[in-house]
């Protein structure tokens, strides 16, 4: 059997929600030791904290949103999507840039500039391609907010590493992945509470669409006026807020694979709540806050359950979270109070705060890859190809 015909290789989740586990175990406890000083961050011309951001973001944050959308685009226009040897190429340009990442102080500048790019650049100009040529079959009309989305992230990546303009740069890679989040919190969940609990929950093309929009300019948050930001982060978590309501959380509680995901939803109204503060209030330390509620209560809570989910339902398993899933998360929220509750209640623990809360995140990640990177790497159990 030729390496790119490898059940690897055959839908983009596969590959790529390995690498999210392999980065999802190791780069917060890197992060840890860089942090304690117990080992040296890598020399580069940016700093440890630039590192970790990048990284956190656009290693293991792309690793997930590469993955789920290379399967997730393919379903919405109804194509074969890209497997073989595009997603080995793909793979290995993500792996360029964690090398590319690490020794950055040796390479000459163009070298890096390349690694830094190549795989970013490459997914999302095939993202953008399967979404234009097969515009007329796509089943969401609204997907051209990826169209805008997606080629604003290769900004905030270059202005993350920069020297004067890093932070505009995260805020706008928090704000994309933010808009990717709400947009797939949208879909998924109606989905969900229909098949679990037969029951509809509130879709309002205008409140939607009013949502999606004020997400959007948010992603430019850090180029308007910081009052403006705010009452513009005040009303989308109104917005969100008030659909929260008739979602039906009081079901959703019940199941902890939908609940985390309702939690996930509630973390990034809370981290935009604290964005108006923040901003209208010039509160210290806020800024840190912030990012974590985002990075731990949206990412952190969400991630994991929609791994277990797509790859045993895309790989023609039941999709039934068992005790070692449910652990799996019920560490993660752990995790989330270590990293973001704790250190406002004794603050002089930060240093041990931190190490715990990565902790979790390798015995989360490390025990969804001792059980899914096998998954990955078999075909399907019912038969079908891909």
């Amino acid at each position: 059997m030729k390496l790119s015909a490898h059940p690897l290789w055959l839908v983009g989740f596969r590959p790529f929600f390995a690498l999210a586990c392999l980065s999802g175990l190791s780069l917060p406890i890197l992060w840890a030791l860089f942090f304690s000083g117990a080992v040296e961050a890598p020399a580069t011309s940016f700093s440890a904290v630039q590192w970790h951001a990048h990284e956190m973001f656009f290693g293991f944050g792309w690793a997930i949103l590469g993955g789920f959308l290379l399967t997730s685009t393919k379903n919405w226009v109804k194509v074969r999507g890209y497997h073989g040897n595009a997603l080995m190429f793909l793979a290995a340009a993500w792996i360029f840039e964690r090398a590319g990442m690490w020794f950055e102080g040796g390479w000459p500048p163009f070298l890096f500039r390349f690694s830094n790019n190549l795989f970013l650049g490459s997914i999302v100009a095939m993202l953008l391609w399967t979404l234009i040529r097969n515009r007329k079959g796509d089943f969401y009309p609204d997907n051209y907010f990826f169209l805008l989305i997606l080629p604003a992230f290769l900004m905030a990546k270059n202005l993350m590493l920069s020297a004067e303009y890093a932070q505009v740069g995260w805020s706008m890679a928090l704000g994309l992945f933010r808009m990717a989040f709400l947009v797939m919190l949208e879909r998924t969940l109606a989905q969900f509470m229909k098949g679990v609990f037969n029951v509809a929950i509130l879709q309002k093309p205008a409140l939607d669409k009013s949502i999606k929009l004020l997400g959007l300019l948010l992603v430019f948050e850090s180029l308007v006026p910081a009052q403006l930001s705010g009452w513009i982060a005040l009303l989308l978590a109104l917005l969100l807020m008030g659909r929260f309501i008739f979602w039906k959380p009081q079901l959703a509680v019940r199941r902890l694979d939908i609940g985390i995901m309702y939690l996930g939803y509630l973390a990034i109204v809370a981290q935009l709540l604290i964005e108006f503060f923040r901003h209208v209030t010039h509160l210290e330390g806020a800024a840190s806050i912030s990012v974590h509620v985002f990075t731990f209560g949206a990412m952190g809570l969400i991630i994991p359950a929609m791994i277990v989910r797509i790859s045993k339902g895309h790989t023609g398993r039941t999709v039934v979270f068992d005790a070692l899933d449910k652990l799996a998360l019920w560490i993660m929220m752990l995790g989330f109070v270590l990293r973001v509750v704790a250190p406002q209640i004794h603050p002089g623990g930060y240093a041990h705060w931190i190490q715990l809360a990565a902790a979790c995140w390798f015995a989360c990640f490390a025990l969804l890859a001792w059980r899914y990177i096998p998954i990955l790497m078999q075909p399907r159990i019912d038969g079908k190809e891909h």
